[in-house]
């Protein structure tokens, strides 16, 4: 069994190899499908916050399994997250993920990093595989729905909050240059949310956000952003995203980010954003169906949000750690 490197610019017929038995392997998972493109660009591709490695095991031609490798540059070091790693249902049982958990162990060492991490569905083969190998949870985080379809509409308009000193920006897609400062300093605020205790703040450089607006497209997606900003002085406040294919090609929605800074708490603004988003993303969007994101079990403040607006829970993940 030979593990190789794969160049994502030169080996593509291997990272559509490597999708497709990522997609083989997560059968059993509930929920939207990554799209390959997205699949390529944020899991495959080096970027400025992140070197990527990717490396699989090539049986006749084609990928029997493999893994993608992030190796961070901004911040946390010392760390790198393996995700995906898998082996195609008909190559189980021959050691084969085995050996490439124990290879992605050793490029993280040999890259001088001491802490490796994970995610899988709470339940099914992916946790059983990391519990075995002596990985630890360091979060748990629960994916929660909301049916565009069945909303009580009028109960959340009602809900909206009324707050005054602050005004409402939106924008369709990637931000223009203009907004990437406004962005990098509204993105910090997530430094807050629930995280492993060996994990550092992340750095939100321009060039790091610029790039992220950049991959919008390339991943084959686009987006609905609300920022709030105080009219005192146009400083900006708090942020919201959901995304969707740019294909419109399935009903889902995802809810990305959401902040409020520190200094603007209190204002129920982080409820407001998120309303003011979803009505305007219903109103432009009528083939979407669903809304699903992702929370810490330990975040009760957003979970609340979440749950008065009428998201149901849906699954959990563990996030794993290892010290290697």
């Amino acid at each position: 069994m030979m593990i190789q490197p794969i160049d994502p610019a030169s080996q593509g017929d291997l990272i559509t190899g490597l999708y497709d038995a990522y997609m083989a392997a997560g059968t059993d998972n509930a929920g939207p499908q990554v799209p390959f493109a997205r699949f390529r660009r944020e899991l495959c591709l080096d970027s400025p916050a992140q070197r990527a490695e990717v490396w699989a095991v090539v049986e006749d031609g084609k990928v029997a399994g493999g893994y993608c490798l992030s190796l961070y540059r901004l911040d946390n070091t010392h760390t790198g997250r393996v995700f995906p790693l898998v082996v195609r249902p008909e190559h189980r049982g021959r050691g084969l993920g085995s050996a490439l958990f124990e290879h992605a162990a050793e490029r993280l060492r040999a890259d001088g990093r001491r802490l490796m991490l994970t995610e899988t569905p709470s339940a099914g083969a992916g946790a059983r595989f990391a519990h075995a190998r002596g990985m630890t949870v360091a979060l748990v985080e629960a994916r929660r729905t909301f049916d565009l379809r069945t909303a009580d509409w009028a109960a959340l308009e009602r809900m909206v909050p009324q707050v005054a000193g602050y005004s409402l920006e939106q924008w369709i897609g990637p931000a223009g240059p203009e907004l990437l400062p406004d962005l990098a300093t509204l993105m910090s605020g997530m430094n807050d949310a629930p995280r492993d205790d060996d994990v550092e703040d992340q750095h939100f450089s321009l060039d790091r956000i610029r790039d992220r607006e950049q991959r919008i497209p390339d991943s084959g997606q686009t987006c609905y952003t609300t920022i709030a900003r105080r009219d005192s002085d146009g400083a900006p406040a708090g942020y919201t995203r959901i995304c969707l294919k740019a294909d419109r090609s399935d009903g889902w929605g995802a809810q990305t980010d959401t902040t409020v800074l520190a200094g603007h708490r209190g204002h129920r603004l982080g409820l407001l954003l998120k309303l003011a988003n979803l009505f305007w993303l219903r109103e432009r969007e009528p083939h979407l169906e669903r809304i699903i994101t992702w929370n810490a079990t330990s975040n009760t403040h957003m979970l609340a949000i979440n749950e008065a607006m009428g998201f149901e829970f849906f699954d959990e993940w563990n996030q794993w750690r290892l010290s290697v």
